[in-house]
């Protein structure tokens, strides 16, 4: 990220701590990156605790300020309730942002129950007990905060062949506008952004693997480009930073109008590919996940 264009003052958000999940790499890594940048104390949590440890010390060699890596599996209950624990000896956190995700493209007559439940356990558990955990603490302690999820744009209007992906993150937008209503009066907010395509590389891993399934082409998205990172860095330090209070229970896109375009999801690509096709891909995807289990069994 170019982090001379964050539209934001100095120490801006100065005397924040907030916890980015899934911090370590891609999306989350860039929203921690300008939230330290902008005064924030921030911590990350992630499965790859090498990884955690590895950004952690490149982002405050960069811009100083304090990041500290956690190593959590937001499936496991006894794990998230630790982590809180031990965050919450320094002070309470002032925000939360549910980035942590799993995704991959599948056929959904292809897909098995444990694979449905390897991306709900993590999406849509893991998110709402993140979020119950942070927020009764808060509660409990009278003290206000601020609560983001990432999401997509299928949460408005499905997504075929990331079926439970998108039922997870459709679960959490209606959570984000139920806790708004329910949580507001204790002083918390609650909301989410919807990116378009922001390329990652563990997102062209599992969603275009070899290129297959591409839906992110700049000939179809109306501004003719893909997002760049510290796009959505402002719009989550907008969200989470000082001076946007009313803003509560909303989900906003930021996709160039990807979505009112070309529906935003992987139909027009994915749909008239055949056995082989799917085949080739699942192979890939097999690859990549046997690489990430690799890293977290030696970190």
């Amino acid at each position: 990220m170019d982090i001379t264009k964050l539209m934001y003052r100095d120490r801006l958000m100065e005397g924040e701590r907030i916890l980015v999940t899934g911090g370590g790499t891609g999306l989350g890594k860039e929203m921690t990156e300008a939230f330290l940048k902008l005064g924030a104390e921030v911590h990350i949590c992630g499965r790859r605790e090498g990884k955690l440890t590895e950004t952690a010390d490149e982002l405050m060699s960069r811009h100083g300020g304090t990041v500290v890596g956690h190593a959590c599996d937001i499936r496991d209950h006894a794990n998230i309730t630790a982590m809180i624990d031990t965050i919450w000896e320094g002070g309470a956190l002032t925000g939360l942002v549910n980035n942590a995700a799993g995704n991959f493209i599948s056929r959904t007559e292809d897909l098995s129950i444990n694979g449905f439940n390897a991306i709900a356990d993590i999406v849509f558990r893991g998110t709402f007990t993140m979020t119950h955990e942070v927020g009764t603490r808060l509660i409990k302690e009278g003290k206000r905060g601020n609560f983001l999820s990432i999401l997509t744009t299928w949460v408005w209007n499905g997504g075929p062949f990331v079926v439970p992906s998108a039922m997870s993150k459709a679960g959490i937008n209606v959570m984000t506008q139920s806790l708004a209503t329910e949580w507001g009066r204790y002083g918390l907010r609650f909301n989410a952004i919807a990116p378009g395509l922001f390329p990652t590389e563990g997102m062209s891993a599992r969603l275009s693997p070899g290129g297959r399934g591409d839906n992110s082409s700049d000939r179809m998205n109306p501004m003719g480009r893909h997002g760049e990172m510290h796009e959505l860095a402002n719009l989550a330090v907008f969200l989470m930073g000082p001076g946007a209070e009313w803003v509560n229970g909303q989900t906003i896109a930021i996709d160039g109008a990807g979505y009112q375009a070309n529906s935003g999801n992987f139909y027009q690509t994915l749909a008239p590919l055949g056995d082989e096709d799917w085949a080739k891909m699942r192979e890939m995807i097999k690859g990549t996940n046997a690489k990430d289990k690799a890293e977290r069994t030696t970190d």
